[in-house]
């Protein structure tokens, strides 16, 4: 059986994720060198786009780096003797040839890198997007309790797809820099040693000014992320709950909320922009100011002779090539920025601990009994809070027993650990007398159905969603698992049958054609242990009546474990199991615990009787 929908902490029990919780981990310092690193991996997982990448930003460096020595030779064949002027229009038109045919050479290499960098880019973020979804897939149930789901989507949408637009945008930019980088120094080294000391000497200046700008501009741009996530997150639990939203009048609440936030936002988003933007004329003034010196250098050498008037605007345009890719770096800051804070809150869900599977035994599902044994269980979804308490509890196989007690009292919690949707703290859980962790989870969650109070369905079609029970299923076995629930009758009246297409959530199905509807899904499943979790709790008691129905036909030859508020539906249970305080504080058949008068007989005259304890 595929994996099943997650049940939660019960009410009061949960976990202590909060988005509060969230604004701060998001805001921790984190390892920027670190975040790098993972992503120049991801971006160099296609060596042959990379490769390709490199191999055309290294051809549009060198001809960017031809460009100022062509120029240079070409001024210098136009000279001044005894106040004459004297040109070379031979070897100029030929050099002014050159250098057109550099410049449309220029124009292919750079369409050709807007290919590249756009086809990494997409691919980049493509395989984040599926390691991340393949990560979030296998987390523990305990992550997404203590997780904002609104979060976890925007970092799969909002933080990729900044990432993928400052790869397409600065990729080519960072690798062009660096070669530009070297190749200018080396000229500027072989043209002259002096200038390129004075043109060095504002470089310092400039590593200086970023690093401190920096420091300071970090925090906007990961709060930034934190904030966006925190109001997807708003928005989603608005559509979601919409019903209750209108029911309770809270729409203006909700506006207000919203607005907090968003304008919260803006004024991260604000500071974010200004700090970046900040960062462009602040290189470009350093720079300027390191041409100012260039430039009254260069004039005085050439006043003294050591260099020629082309010389000096060559090594203008080679010093203005050399801080380019440093200014380019600086315009791009604060895209560069947000696309870090984005990976650091991707990685962050990928550096995450899996859902842990160590078993080993030799279980399969064709020779699965039903046999499942507590022995002195205790957990706390909160440390040092505990739920069970050395619970003990046996079901014999094909047995149907109903699990009762108050809210909180830690019936969903038995089914939770059996599932291994969390882990025990201590003791012992075993089905067919094998521990539990010694059980591969996959095999174990394939021998186990279970009907759930919310019932869960997919955008698809009624087959698909039946189908969910058991993929290879023949469209033939989804009728009968159908039948057999007593969900085909309104499902042939629906306007393409099992074709008609659900909307998410199945919202236009009723309450109690959803419930059927899983039902069948558990039937196709044909699991060997069977869980109903309230499974009737919010329908009326006609629909109560055709979901029972299809509830006897589906635990026949099964271990059934039924945890029920209404006492009505378990009196034919084999066992009834009342759980107080995380113990077994009663179990017998319906007449026997009746008869004790204890705390099963208190709930059934508190709901039949009025009778208050």
């Amino acid at each position: 059986m595929p994996p099943m929908p997650p049940m939660g902490p019960q009410k009061g029990q949960g976990g202590p994720g909060s988005r509060a919780a969230n604004r701060v981990n998001g805001e921790k310092a984190k390892d920027a060198k670190q975040t790098l690193k993972k992503l120049i991996a991801y971006i160099g997982r296609n060596k042959y786009l990379f490769f390709s990448l490199l191999g055309v930003m290294l051809i549009i460096t060198l001809l960017n780096l031809a460009v100022p020595s062509i120029q240079q030779v070409a001024i210098d064949y136009i000279t001044i003797d005894d106040e004459k002027l004297s040109v070379d229009f031979d070897n100029l038109i030929k050099t002014l040839v050159v250098l057109g045919v550099v410049y449309i050479l220029l124009s292919v290499f750079t369409y050709l890198q807007g290919i590249f960098s756009a086809r990494l880019s997409q691919y980049t973020v493509k395989t984040m997007r599926h390691d991340m979804f393949e990560k979030l897939v296998r987390l523990p149930i305990k992550y997404f309790d203590t997780h904002n789901h609104g979060d976890l989507m925007s970092r799969m949408s909002n933080d990729v797809e900044n990432i993928s637009t400052t790869i397409s945008q600065s990729i080519g930019s960072l690798i062009s820099g660096v070669l530009t980088v070297v190749g200018s120094f080396l000229i500027m080294l072989f043209y002259s040693p002096l200038l390129t000391l004075i043109s060095l000497s504002t470089i310092f200046l400039t590593i200086f000014v970023s690093g401190l700008m920096t420091k300071f501009m970090r925090k906007y741009f990961v709060k930034q992320q934190v904030i966006l996530g925190e109001i997807d997150g708003q928005v989603e639990e608005t559509v979601t709950g919409y019903r209750t939203v209108a029911a309770y009048s809270k729409e203006k609440d909700s506006i207000e909320k919203f607005n907090q936030m968003s304008d919260e936002l803006r004024h991260c988003g604000i500071m974010a922009q200004i700090c970046g933007g900040a960062m462009g004329p602040l290189m470009n003034c350093i720079s300027n100011f390191g041409f100012v010196l260039i430039a009254a250098f260069g004039g005085w050498m050439t006043i003294k002779g050591s260099i020629t008037i082309g010389t000096i605007q060559a090594f203008i345009l080679y010093s203005k090539q050399f801080s380019r890719p440093i200014n380019e770096i600086a315009n791009q800051y604060a895209n560069i920025q947000t696309a870090i804070a984005g990976a650091e809150r991707i990685f962050e869900v990928m550096d995450s601990e899996p859902e842990k599977d160590n078993g080993t035994a030799d279980f399969h599902l064709e020779n699965v009994k039903g046999d499942i044994s507590f022995r002195n269980v205790d957990f706390g979804y909160i440390d040092g809070e505990l739920v069970l308490k050395g619970l003990n509890l046996d079901v014999k196989n094909g047995q149907k027993i109903a699990i009762v007690g108050a809210t909180g009292s830690g019936k969903t919690t038995i089914v939770n650990l059996l599932t291994r949707f969390y882990d025990i703290n201590g003791g012992e859980i075993t089905v067919d007398g094998v521990n539990l962790y010694d059980i591969p989870k996959d095999e174990l969650r394939k021998s186990i159905a279970i009907v759930l109070q919310d019932t869960v369905l997919f955008l698809g079609t009624v087959e698909d969603n039946i189908k969910y029970g058991r993929e290879d299923a023949e469209l033939d076995e989804v009728k009968r698992a159908a039948a057999h629930a007593n969900a085909d009758e309104f499902i042939e009246r629906l306007p393409q049958g099992y074709s008609t297409i659900l909307t998410e959530g199945g919202s236009n199905l009723s309450q109690g054609q959803r419930q059927l509807l899983s039902i069948a899904r558990a039937v196709l499943a044909d699991p060997k242990i069977l869980i109903l979790d309230e499974a009737t709790s919010s329908v009326d008691t006609r629909t109560e009546m055709h979901i029972q129905s299809a509830m006897v036909s589906l635990m026949k030859n099964r271990t059934s474990l039924i945890i029920a508020h209404r006492l009505s539906t378990i009196r034919d249970a084999d066992k009834i199991v009342v759980i107080d305080n995380g113990v077994v504080a009663e179990q017998g058949s319906h007449e026997e615990l009746i008869a004790k008068k204890g705390c099963y007989y208190n709930l059934y005259q508190t709901q039949f009787a009025g009778h208050k304890t």
